[in-house]
């Protein structure tokens, strides 16, 4: 009796739980504790850390207090935290500077949420990056390039006068996970927001960000001075250039005293910079950078530039940056993507890294799903942001990682940063699909300690969105752990890439060939023919290989040696090549796509067995984006491995499971998906 009364309540247990539409994120915890909070200073920042405390926390009496000792300000930073005492008695926050205690509190309150809190406390952090910051590619209309989470959360028409309650709720969500500052708009920036009208809407978000610790920047156009200052040109040599600029730059921080700086997409798919004048990336960010030094502000300048007359779109950046290297201002930082091509699902990381020995670099990851299914797929990209961060440069011998270039660990840099393409939208549920909250979450938590793990952060992220049951947690953290290997199996596995219909980066179409610039077709990526596949980069193809280190650039030219995550990328494989596996390279490719499938399948089973755990409306609801992520990943290997076997001319292995669709028909598809950047 008592075993069939257990599994009555089993079945009937999601209807006891609560519905939720995830517009609280991981802030979840109840707001009906009574804390006692004391502080040594009051401030608006001081006063925030004091509210979360007072309504969250359930133990011992807290004392926010702000130091001065140099000791201290050398260990911890204006970001840092010590937190000792005892639990359940009296606990004790530290720090030399205000937005040091805000992230104290969250972090106990986090420890608290994931019962991970010791009764006795001596906890030391600080941030492993200074600026740790969100880019925005909203526009002033509304839209969002990339953004596939509904339309923007800056309400333009509606500024300065009327404030969104989800512009505190977005600067909570954020300073509860380290991230101090975002830039409003789109890296494809329009001069617009440049105007007096708009800086003083700027202005308004500035200060409901201020009190979470978070500053604003904005993306600038370069030719802003020729467009709304009736300048004839905008060439950076150019006095009367400079000194608009410099008055703009006034401007801005007369009004936003704190403002963080610029964000510029210079001389890239069509934007305007200083080549335009015969000048270069150089002179251009300098210009820029010394109109802001004098406020404390800096200039990140992407490297996310290309020609379309390269013989290796992937070599461009360090093509361009390398010659410069040294030239830039100190407050000029190089904002580099995690891979030298475009946010792909799995690249190499970009050569830039380490090359640089003399400018300050920056890493700038894609939080947005661009390329790994957008809203749709369920991919936890934590394990992908590791891949780049922990990969050895080896350009001061090993263990020079990414992270530690980044981090300014071992090039002296007045500032480190870390950016990530924002996933945020109107939705309520903010990202467009509840498990695409877990990448801003891990972003942040990353930007603030890339030494975590990805499961140590898939773990804090499901306990304090859904439960702390180990026999949710467990399962789930496994399936997202293993999520984004998922999407690169039936994408794009064994280093191909780029093989995306033209525009919306969604759907498959390797058969991609439209005229127009070379670099912008799936064809010029994989080159297939009857005899091989893929890409050659090595020293007796584009030479891509000689951006790296050695031994790196030896074990990549080598196809022996070189990984096989990578082997497309670096090599042109002929079909039969036998794989480490023993299998031949196409059926290596064929069981790959078809792992992927099987996979995501899985990932359909272990969710429906989740049921009792989740609310109704997110299972619900992620149950659907399941179905819609399996239809795809069939879309992706049909239309793959049909295309490519028309070259190869050998069968697909009889174990795996057989197309569902034509070619022809797969290659009639066209989505109404029109995004760019």
């Amino acid at each position: 009796m008592k075993k069939k009364l257990l599994f009555v309540f089993i079945l009937l247990f999601p209807f006891f739980l609560k519905a939720e539409d995830g517009s609280r994120l991981w802030l979840r915890a109840g707001q009906d504790a009574s804390a006692t909070v004391v502080a040594n200073k009051q401030s608006p920042l001081i006063a925030t850390a004091m509210e979360e405390l007072q309504h969250q926390w359930r133990g011992g009496k807290v004392h926010l207090t702000l130091r001065s000792e140099k000791a201290l300000r050398n260990l911890l930073g204006k970001d840092g935290f010590r937190i000792t005492g005892h639990t359940a008695k009296e606990v004790h926050i530290q720090a030399s500077g205000e937005t040091g205690l805000l992230y104290g509190a969250y972090h106990l309150l986090r420890l608290q949420e994931t019962r991970q809190l010791p009764d006795e406390l001596n906890i030391t952090e600080s941030p492993a990056y200074d600026l740790r910051l969100l880019n925005h590619w909203d526009n002033l209309n509304g839209t969002i390039e990339r953004g596939y989470a509904g339309h923007s959360l800056w309400k333009w028409e509606e500024l300065p006068h009327t404030l969104s309650p989800r512009y505190k709720q977005y600067a909570r969500a954020n300073a509860s996970i380290g991230i101090n500052g975002a830039v409003l708009n789109n890296v494809n920036a329009s001069p617009d927001i440049l105007r007096t009208e708009y800086l003083g809407k700027v202005k308004a978000i500035a200060e409901v960000f201020r009190p979470y610790g978070m500053k604003v920047y904005l993306s600038v156009n370069f030719a802003s001075p020729k467009v709304i200052g009736g300048l004839p040109d905008a060439d950076p040599s150019n006095p009367e250039v400079q000194t608009w600029w410099k008055h703009k730059v006034k401007e801005i921080y007369a009004l936003i005293p704190d403002f963080g700086g610029f964000l510029v997409k210079a001389n890239s798919e069509g934007q305007p910079g200083p080549q335009d004048y015969g000048r270069s990336h150089a002179e251009g960010a300098n210009m820029l950078a010394g109109a802001l030094k004098p406020f404390g502000g800096v200039v990140m300048w992407r490297a996310f530039v290309y020609a379309p007359d390269s013989d290796d779109r992937a070599k461009q950046a360090y093509a361009e940056f390398i010659p410069f290297d040294g030239r830039f201002r100190e407050n000029v930082i190089i904002q580099i993507k995690n891979g030298p091509v475009d946010f792909q699902p799995r690249e190499p990381f970009n050569p830039l890294f380490g090359a640089l020995q003399s400018t300050p670099s920056m890493i700038e990851f894609q939080v947005t799903q661009e390329y790994l299914g957008q809203s749709n797929h369920l991919v936890y990209l934590a394990p992908l942001f590791k891949e780049t961060l922990d990969s050895d440069t080896y350009i001061k011998g090993e263990g020079s990682t990414v992270a530690k270039i980044t981090g300014g660990a071992l090039y002296p840099q007045m500032l480190s940063a870390i950016a990530g393409v924002a996933n945020i939208g109107e939705d309520t549920n903010w990202c467009g699909h509840h498990f695409a909250q877990a990448n801003w979450y891990a972003f942040g938590r990353l930007a603030w300690d890339y030494r975590l793990s990805s499961e140590e952060i898939a773990e804090e992220w499901l306990k304090m969105t859904f439960t702390t049951d180990a026999r949710f947690i467990v399962p789930v953290r496994d399936m997202m752990i293993e999520s984004r290997e998922a999407v690169v199996n039936y994408m794009m596995p064994l280093g191909l890439h780029h093989l995306f219909a033209e525009g919306h980066h969604y759907g498959p179409a390797p058969w991609y060939d439209a005229p127009g610039r070379p670099d912008w077709r799936s064809v010029y990526y994989h080159q297939a023919t009857p005899e091989a596949i893929g890409f050659d980069r090595t020293t007796n193809g584009s030479d891509a290989v000689s951006q790296y280190n050695s031994p790196l650039k030896e074990r990549y030219n080598d196809i022996e040696t070189c990984p096989e995550v990578f082997l497309l990328w670096f090599h042109r494989v002929p079909w039969d090549y036998r794989m480490k596996s023993g299998k031949t390279f196409w059926d290596e490719l064929c069981y790959a796509y078809d792992a992927g499938v099987t996979q995501v399948r899985n990932f359909q089973k272990l969710w429906d067995r989740m049921e009792p755990y989740v609310d109704t409306s997110r299972f619900k609801e992620v149950q659907s984006k399941l179905k819609i992520q399996a239809r795809d990943a069939v879309w992706w290997k049909d239309a793959c491995l049909l295309y490519f076997q028309s070259f190869s001319q050998r069968p697909i292995p009889y174990e795996i499971e057989r197309p569902v669709y034509e070619l022809e028909d797969l290659k009639k598809i066209k989505l109404d998906m029109k995004h760019h950047n």
